[in-house]
Parts: C-alpha cells; sequence; structure tokens
C-alpha cells in the first residue's frame, strides 16, 4: 500500500495502527487534529513536513506545549509498525484514504467540513463513495410494510444505476443492501464495526469481487461494534448520498433517530420517511420535523423512484459550500 506522505503523516497522527493498548499517547482526535491543520495552512506547511522534527521543533513550529509536542513525536516515531499493519490490511483487501488523498469523498469535505473523518479504511470499489444515489435507514425490527420499502427502494436503486448507501447492519440495511445487489446494482455500507469481519461474509466477498459494492469504516478495521460508533457514523450515510429514506424510526431515541434529525438540521440532503397507517411513532414524529413523506406503496415503478424523488425535491437546497482544509 503506497502513501502519499501527507497521508503517510495523517495515519501516524489519527490511527491507532500499530499502537499498544498499553500506550500512553492516544491517536489524535478530529477535535485535536483540526486545529493543527489550520495552522499548518496558515505558515504554508504541509503535514509531511511534521515527519523529520523533533519535540522542540514540534513545540516551537505548531506553538503547542511540551506535552503536546511530546505526543505528536510519539505517535510519528511509529513508522516501521504502520507499515507492516499495513501491509496485513491489504492482503486481506482493505485499503486507507485520508483527508489528504486526492480521491478522498468531496461530499464529505463539502458537507462535514470539519467533521468529515481524517481517516476512512475501505474494501472494494471506492471510487462509489459518493456517487448519485439513495441512503436508506431504519430500525433492525420492521414490520411488513418497512420490509417492503427497503427492499423496493434497494431493487429500485439496482435498476436505475444509483447507488445504495446504508449501515450494513441488520434489518434495514442488510434488506435494501442484498436487494440492490440481486439487481446487480451497486452499494456502499459505512460501518460502525469491523470491517474485518464484514469482509469474511462471503456475499460481501462476491460483490467486492465484481466491483458492486464497496464497505467503509471511520474507525481501526478491526473495532467492535458499540452505540457510540453507530452514532459517529450516522452521518456518514446521509453525507455520502443524494437523498435518504428512513424506514423505521423510534420516538426521540436510537440511531436512526439521532441520524435523520442531524440530516434535517443539517440540510445536507432532501430527507424522506415512509409514511403508512402503522408506522412507527417516529417517523410521525420526524415528519413534523419537516422531512418529507414516502408513500407506501409506493405509487410508481421502480425506475420512476430519481424522478419522484428529484420532483418532490425542487425546491429543497442543501448546503454544499466548499471547504479549503484540505487534509
Amino acid at each position: 500500500m503506497t502513501l502519499s506522505p501527507d497521508s503517510q503523516t495523517l495515519l501516524l497522527l489519527c490511527s491507532h495502527l500499530g499502537l499498544s493498548s498499553a500506550s500512553e499517547y492516544a491517536p489524535l482526535t478530529l477535535k485535536n487534529w483540526n486545529p493543527l491543520a489550520k495552522k499548518l495552512l496558515s505558515i504554508s506547511k504541509r503535514p509531511a513536513d511534521l515527519l523529520e522534527l523533533d519535540k522542540e521543533e514540534l513545540k516551537d513550529l505548531l506553538e503547542i506545549t511540551e506535552e503536546e509536542a511530546e505526543r505528536i513525536a510519539h505517535l510519528l516515531q511509529r513508522s516501521g509498525t504502520v507499515a507492516i499493519e499495513l501491509e496485513r490490511l491489504k492482503s486481506l483487501g482493505i485499503d486507507v484514504l485520508t483527508r489528504a488523498d486526492a480521491d478522498y469523498p468531496l461530499r464529505y469535505k463539502q458537507r462535514l467540513k470539519e467533521a468529515a473523518p481524517t481517516i476512512l479504511f475501505y474494501a472494494g470499489e471506492k471510487d462509489l463513495l459518493g456517487q448519485p444515489g439513495i441512503a436508506v435507514v431504519g430500525s433492525r425490527h420492521l414490520d411488513e410494510a418497512g420490509q417492503a420499502c427497503a427492499e423496493f427502494v434497494g431493487n429500485a436503486c439496482g435498476l436505475s444505476g444509483l447507488v445504495l448507501y446504508s449501515g450494513g447492519a441488520k434489518g434495514v440495511d442488510s434488506i435494501s443492501m442484498n436487494a440492490a445487489l440481486t439487481s446487480r446494482g451497486t452499494a456502499v455500507g459505512i460501518l460502525a464495526d469491523s470491517l474485518e469481519k464484514s469482509i469474511r461474509n462471503p456475499e460481501h466477498r462476491d460483490a467486492i469481487y465484481r466491483g458492486d459494492l464497496c464497505l467503509v469504516t471511520p474507525y481501526s478495521p478491526n473495532a467492535p461494534f458499540s452505540v457510540g460508533t453507530a452514532m459517529g457514523r450516522n452521518k456518514l450515510i446521509y453525507a455520502l448520498a443524494d437523498y435518504a429514506i428512513v424506514v423505521a424510526s423510534d420516538a426521540e431515541k436510537g440511531g436512526t433517530w439521532a441520524g435523520a434529525t442531524e440530516a434535517l438540521k443539517s440540510k445536507w440532503i432532501p430527507v424522506f420517511v415512509l409514511d403508512h397507517p402503522d408506522m412507527p411513532e417516529g417517523n410521525k414524529m420526524l415528519l413534523q420535523k419537516g422531512a418529507l413523506q414516502f408513500p407506501h406503496p409506493f405509487p410508481e415503478h421502480h425506475q420512476e423512484l430519481k424522478s419522484w424523488l428529484d420532483k418532490h425535491t425542487a425546491e429543497i437546497k442543501s448546503d454544499l459550500s466548499q471547504l479549503s482544509l484540505f487534509y
């Protein structure tokens, strides 16, 4: 795996790769990294310029404390162990993108700005990231209408050439993704748990081999699932797509609710919610918050889904302002 010097620097500073669990120096979080990125831009320096500096030079250049400089210096010194880990991941079919890479998903920089993940690990066709498509989200526990909707949208994406974006979990995610792939379409799964585990799924491996699937995560490739990781990745599903369809949401709790309300507030993309007589209470409340109605059953053919969504969101403008912070 060949990385640019800038990407290598971000990986050393902001990932857990090659870092002992007993280490007293934790990787930089977004909150840690973003001020440093701004500082580097202000003094016309790039991340790679840090690689040859010692602790005192880092302290003076970045105008940081001695403790911060020591942390950065220590993280930058583990290039050998990181290289070994990258080779192991490459053997599994896992690659890496950083915010310093030209092919990092532009929509993350446009929509998430400083909240865009510094590092993404992925397996499969990375060119799918940010291609026109629909995000489908919802509960793991679905009624008949929810299952039918998830399958319908997946099929519609597959038949019309749209990417199906999901969280790759059970329920809505897996139903819609499987439908898209079965229709010989394409899908992107933004994972909240182990990428290494997910790529062992035979169906995933087949789709990756065909170039129909990309699995991506902002977390370490072997990270276990947690509520925190699920909450953190929600925005990443919405921010890649052109539209979102919420199939089923709990009321005022859970990851689906949190992600949908954040997307509505941020106005990244139009958010639709499945509307039917027995819909969950959360669906009703999201509609009250400004989400658009997605009817069940859908009144038109699968291949008309994109034009229907366009028609019903003609007056909605998403915030696509550019961001100069390129790493």
